[in-house]
């Protein structure tokens, strides 16, 4: 195998390298913004005063 064909191989194996890295940061990037998503809507709906008293009629 030549230098040329050689080096043509590394470079399309750091270019698919940096297209998996690229393709992973997005990937965390967006659960990061889905888990803070999910935590502002927990903050939201916990409330500590409700739940404590149950009103029963009969």
């Amino acid at each position: 195998m030549d230098i040329a064909a050689l080096s043509v191989i590394m470079n399309h194996g750091q270019v698919a390298q940096q297209a998996n890295i690229a393709v992973l940061k997005m990937a965390m990037e967006e659960s990061e913004i889905n888990m803070d998503a999910m935590l502002k809507a927990l903050e939201q709906s916990v409330t500590p005063h409700l739940g404590q008293n149950l009103d029963v009629k009969v």
